[in-house]
């Protein structure tokens, strides 16, 4: 028995989308090339039983065919004769007419793709011929469709990238020139000013290494047997002094669970961005929850962790994107970098990790890490 395996989805389709679309699951088992083969076969069949025929009705008061018995009534064949030439015409008409309905549309696909090679990523072609064809032109604005907002999201980061280092760097720059005229003192307060600039740039190199040894795939985990518990706690105390400044009130809901192996690192790098965004957004004297709880049964048994605000939450048209990387809303701060980095970090750990919230009532991000991360 032959099995088909199924159609990889391809990087530059779009997330939101169906993979395979459904019209390439109803023509996967009658592809075009063997519909056209199939009908060429057929007429080959007919074509040259017609041409047989006639050329015996033609050649029969002329020459004896031995071994065939003489042919009294020859003009019995000859509608074969008039029917193979009739299927030859029609099937030449309908091949031009199918082929011109091919290239037409290749020939602006050809044109399309190299303006898309030269940069234009603006370019569309009309979906219009076969339905293969289609297909394939459809799938070529969607391609393009997405280098195009890659383009735009690497020219917005380029852009964010040098506002991001602009900053810190004028800072430093500004406190050290007045250190060395004379103009502030070197005490303590403005060193730990410099400190706290380098700080943010450190953080901003790191996390653009992340994010590219995550996209490239050589991002390499640590895995060690870890207490999620004990590693919420300590994450959470990390930002003890940012709760105390605001009034937040933090609740840990925190269930007994046994030891997972994973990157404990990584893993505390993930909530430490999602109790800084839950901070970020919380009101005065607001609440943040974090919990821990043991999701699913038997195999598929897994660890659930969430963080939760009690904020203004995120608009409907921004939730679909808030993964994305470089992707930002209009009131948030930034680079648009960490929870992309969360998402792929969860994600090699074999993980899945989403975002729940409604305009008004807070925001919640949860995650889960499967029971083979167990150890």
């Amino acid at each position: 028995m032959r099995f088909h395996r199924p159609p990889q989805k391809p990087p530059w389709w779009p997330e939101n989308e169906e993979w395979p679309p459904k019209r390439w699951r109803h023509m996967r088992g009658t592809p075009f090339f063997r519909r056209m083969g199939c009908f060429f076969l057929l007429f080959n069949f007919f074509a040259f039983v017609g041409f047989l025929a006639l050329l015996r009705f033609i050649l029969a008061p002329f020459v004896e065919f031995h071994g065939m018995p003489p042919l009294e009534q020859p003009w019995i064949i000859f509608p074969f004769g008039i029917a193979g030439v009739f299927i030859l015409l029609v099937t030449v008409f309908l091949a031009v007419r199918s082929l011109r309905r091919m290239s037409r549309p290749l020939d602006d696909l050809v044109e399309a793709s190299n303006k898309v090679a030269e940069g234009d990523f603006s370019v569309r072609v009309d979906v219009k011929g076969t339905p293969e064809v289609r297909t394939l032109l459809h799938g070529f604005n969607l391609m393009a469709e997405r280098l195009q907002a890659n383009d735009r999201q690497r020219r917005n980061m380029l852009a964010d990238v040098s506002h991001e280092l602009r900053t810190p760097l004028t800072v430093i720059q500004g406190n050290v020139e007045g250190i060395l005229d004379g103009m502030y003192p070197a005490d303590e307060a403005r060193l730990q000013s410099i400190l706290e600039e380098t700080q943010v740039l450190s953080r901003l190199i790191e996390d653009l290494r992340t994010l590219a040894l995550a996209e490239s795939g050589a991002l390499q985990l640590r895995k060690e047997p870890t207490d999620l518990g004990e590693l919420v706690r300590d994450a959470a105390a990390g930002f003890e002094t940012q709760v105390k400044e605001k009034a937040v009130s933090l609740e840990l809901e925190l269930s007994q669970m046994e030891e997972m192996n994973v990157d404990a690192q990584r893993i505390r790098e993930v909530l430490s961005n999602l109790f800084g965004n839950a901070l970020r957004y919380t009101p005065s004297r607001g609440v943040v929850k974090v919990g821990l709880a043991e999701s699913g049964a038997g195999p598929g048994k897994e660890a659930l962790l969430f963080v939760e605000d009690n904020g203004p939450g995120i608009e409907s048209a921004d939730l679909p994107h808030v993964f994305e990387r470089f992707y930002k809303s209009s009131d948030s701060g930034g680079m648009g970098l960490g929870l992309s980095i969360a998402k792929y970090l969860v994600e090699a750990h074999g993980g899945k990790i989403w975002a729940e919230s409604e305009t008004g009532r807070g925001t919640r991000i949860a995650f889960t890490l499967p029971k083979t991360s167990e150890v």
